[in-house]
C-alpha cells in the first residue's frame, strides 16, 4: 500500500502578458516583520447569507399560511416545521455558501427539489395529525410553484446585488507563484471585474523585468501591500513551496486563500470558475475530524487487533526465523498538521543506510527479497501493525497515506494542494488507493483525491472506503 511513484508534470511557464501596473506605496518609517493588524469580519457577505435565510423562510412561511388550512389541529407547529425543514436542508446543501460569483441558474434545481421534499414531509404531517384537511396534489402543486417563485425571485435579487456591489467595489487581491504565470493570471482578472477582485501585486521569490504588477519579493513589502490596499484575497497558482508561512500568516489574518489551475482546462467537479480559471477555495487549517471518526477507529482497530492478533505472532515468528532479528521496521513519516510520528511495519527489506531509508522511493519490485517477504508485500500484510498506529491516534482508519518528510517536502513544492492532505489525520487506505492510485502512479492525481476526500469528508464516507478496500483485498495486486 505504500510504495508509490512519480509522474512528473509537464513544465515550462507561459509568456508574460503586460497591462498597466498598480503600484505599493513605501511608507515612511515601516518596521520590519509580518505582523498584521486583526481584520474585520465580512460584513457584506454575511449580510448576503442572512439575506438568503430570510428569503427562504418568508417563501416557505407565505405559501404554507396560503395553503395550510388554518383548522388544521398543529398548524402553527407545521407551518414552524417547514420552515425549519427548508433552512436544514439549505443549509445542508451549502445554499447559504453562495460562490464568489452567485447565479440563481446553477442553484435553481437544488432549491426546487428541496421545496417538493419539505411540501411532502408537510402533507404526511397534515395527513397524520388530520385526514379531514388532508392537502390535495393540486393543492401540493401550488404549494411547491409558489414556494419555488418566491425564494427564486428572492435570491435573484439578492445574486444581483452581490454581483453589482462586487462588480463597482472588487476586493483587493494579490497573486502568489512563479511570476510570469501570476502576471498572466493577473492580468485575466483585471479583465474581468465582474469577478469581484482587482490583484494589486504578485508575490515572487526573485523580481522580473517588463510590465505588470508589482512584484513582492519580501515579506515586508507584502505586508504593507495587504496593509495599504486592503487585500482580502490571495490567489495561489502552483505550489505554494516555502510560501506556505506566509500563506499561513496571510490566513490568520482573515485573507481568503484560492488556489488557481492556471496550466490545465479543470481542476476538479467541485472548483468554481473565476475570469476562466478553476479555483478552489485553500484552508490553512487542520481539518476537526470529530468524536465519530476516532470512536470508529479506536472500535475498529482494536477489534482487528485482537482477531489477527495469532496472524501477527505467527509473521512475526517467520520474519524472525528466516530473516534474522529486527522484524518491525519503524519509519519516520508525517501526520495531520505536518507533525511527524513513527509508522509501524513488519520488516520486508533491509535498506543499506538511513539514508536510503530515508530517500529511496520504493522496493516492491525488487526479486531479492525472499518469498514471504514478497508475500507479505503484495498482500499487503505488512501494513497490519499499522492498526497499533490507529489505536494510538497517530493514524486513522481512512485517510491521505503519510509520506516520509523528504518526500513531503519534494512534492509539497512541486505539486499544487499536496500539503493540504495534512489537514486531517493520515490512514492506512483511502479515496485515492480505492481509486487505484498506488504503486507507480500521479502524485499530483493522489493529492487531488485526498483533498475531495478531506473537503467532502463523512462518517459514511468512511465506511464505504473500508468495505471497497476489503474488497480489493480479496485481488491483491501489490504494496
Amino acid at each position: 500500500m505504500t510504495a508509490e511513484s512519480t509522474v512528473p508534470s509537464p513544465g515550462g511557464e507561459p509568456p508574460e502578458y503586460g497591462f498597466s501596473s498598480v503600484s505599493v506605496i513605501t511608507p515612511r518609517g515601516a518596521g520590519s516583520g509580518f505582523g498584521l493588524p486583526p481584520r474585520r469580519p465580512a460584513i457584506r457577505q454575511r449580510l448576503s447569507r442572512l439575506a438568503l435565510v430570510a428569503v427562504d423562510a418568508g417563501a416557505a412561511l407565505v405559501s404554507a399560511r396560503l395553503l395550510v388550512d388554518t383548522r388544521t389541529p398543529g398548524h402553527p407547529l407545521l407551518v414552524a416545521g417547514v420552515l425549519l425543514a427548508v433552512v436544514c436542508l439549505n443549509t445542508r446543501a451549502r445554499l447559504y455558501r453562495p460562490p464568489a460569483v452567485p447565479a440563481l441558474l446553477d442553484e435553481l434545481p437544488a432549491v426546487c427539489a428541496r421545496v417538493v421534499v419539505c411540501w411532502s414531509v408537510l402533507a404526511a404531517a397534515v395527513a397524520a395529525s388530520s385526514p379531514g384537511h388532508s392537502l390535495s396534489l393540486g393543492a401540493m402543486a401550488l404549494g411547491c410553484a409558489l414556494q419555488s417563485a418566491l425564494s427564486c425571485a428572492g435570491r435573484s435579487t439578492v445574486h444581483w446585488q452581490r454581483r453589482r456591489t462586487l462588480a463597482r467595489r472588487p476586493g483587493a487581491a494579490l497573486v502568489v507563484g512563479p511570476t510570469a504565470t501570476a502576471q498572466r493570471v493577473a492580468a485575466a482578472f483585471l479583465r474581468r471585474p465582474g469577478c469581484g477582485l482587482r490583484p494589486v501585486g504578485v508575490v515572487a521569490d526573485q523580481a522580473a523585468g517588463g510590465d505588470g504588477l508589482p512584484v513582492l519579493t519580501t515579506d515586508e513589502e507584502v505586508r504593507r501591500a495587504v496593509v495599504q490596499n486592503g487585500v482580502q484575497t490571495v490567489l495561489v497558482v502552483g505550489p505554494r513551496g516555502e510560501r506556505e508561512p506566509l500563506l499561513r500568516a496571510l490566513a490568520e489574518a482573515g485573507c481568503a486563500l484560492w488556489q488557481v489551475d492556471a496550466e490545465s482546462p479543470s481542476y476538479d467537479r467541485s472548483s468554481e470558475r473565476l475570469a476562466g480559471f478553476p479555483c478552489r477555495r485553500l484552508s490553512m487549517t487542520e481539518r476537526h475530524e470529530g468524536f465519530a471518526k476516532r470512536a470508529l477507529d479506536m472500535v475498529v482497530s482494536g477489534s482487528l487487533l485482537l482477531m489477527v492478533s495469532p496472524l501477527l505472532l505467527a509473521t512475526a515468528v517467520v520474519l524472525r526465523l528466516s530473516e534474522g532479528p529486527g522484524v518491525v521496521f519503524r519509519q519516520e513519516r508525517i501526520g495531520k498538521g505536518g507533525r511527524p510520528f513513527t509508522l509501524f511495519k513488519f520488516r520486508t527489506h533491509r535498506p543499506a543506510d538511513a539514508r536510503e531509508a530515508a530517500t529511496r522511493w520504493s522496493v516492491a519490485d525488487e526479486q531479492e527479497m525472499r518469498w514471504f517477504c514478497r508475500f507479505l508485500r503484495r498482500t499487503s500484510l505488512d501494513e497490519l501493525l499499522q492498526l497499533w498506529n490507529v489505536l494510538r491516534g497517530d493514524m486513522s482508519l481512512v485517510g491521505p497515506r503519510p509520506e516520509r518528510p523528504y518526500f513531503v517536502t519534494k512534492f509539497g513544492q512541486t505539486y499544487p494542494g499536496y500539503a493540504d492532505r495534512h489537514r486531517m489525520r493520515t490512514g492506512i487506505t483511502g479515496l485515492a488507493q480505492i481509486h487505484g492510485l498506488r504503486g507507480d502512479t500521479s502524485i499530483e492525481d493522489r493529492a487531488r483525491f485526498d483533498n475531495a476526500y478531506i473537503d467532502d469528508w463523512s462518517l459514511w464516507q468512511d465506511v464505504c472506503v473500508l468495505l471497497r478496500t476489503a474488497a480489493a483485498l480479496v485481488r491483491p495486486t501489490g504494496s
